[in-house]
């Protein structure tokens, strides 16, 4: 028998009696607790599924990490560091969510963040008080074309 036969049927047969099975491109894993998850949710509270997601580390012009929301409209990412995280999230039809959380020396969420909704109400009265500009504006334009009636 040749001796590089040899020492491959040594590796097939020795390989798996070590433990672990021989392969050139294993790859390992580990699980854990911890990191930051945020979930999106459009107002009707239908989860915001497929989104794109891209996070900013404090202090960091390049993205740390980018992906897209599951279907549960949730992403989860591990910080590395202290200091306020940037979070975007966004569509390519308009819709857009950025926040700012901020993560201590453990390395978890300062605290639960949610936003209360009042946002959505203060963005419909902030349109409505433009549109009502808008109109009285034109309205006093209109109003100063008008010619006064001479008396005969």
């Amino acid at each position: 028998m040749k001796p590089c036969s040899l020492a491959f049927l040594l590796l097939i047969l020795l390989g798996p009696a070590a433990g672990r099975p021989v392969s050139a491109h294993g790859i390992r894993y580990a699980t854990g607790t911890g990191g930051i998850v945020v979930k999106a949710f459009f107002d009707d509270n239908r989860p915001a599924a497929g989104m794109f997601v891209s996070i900013f580390a404090p202090d960091q012009e390049d993205r740390f990490q980018s992906g897209k929301t599951d279907k549960n409209g949730r992403f989860a990412f591990f910080p590395d560091r202290a200091g306020t995280w940037e979070i975007l999230v966004y569509d390519r039809m308009g819709h857009r969510l950025q926040i700012k959380v901020p993560v201590d020396t453990g390395l978890g969420p300062k605290e639960s963040i949610e936003s209360s909704g009042i946002e959505r109400y203060l963005k419909i009265l902030m349109g409505l008080g433009i549109i009502a500009v808008v109109f009285f504006s034109l309205w006093l334009l209109n109003k100063s074309r008008e010619k006064p009636e001479e008396p005969s």
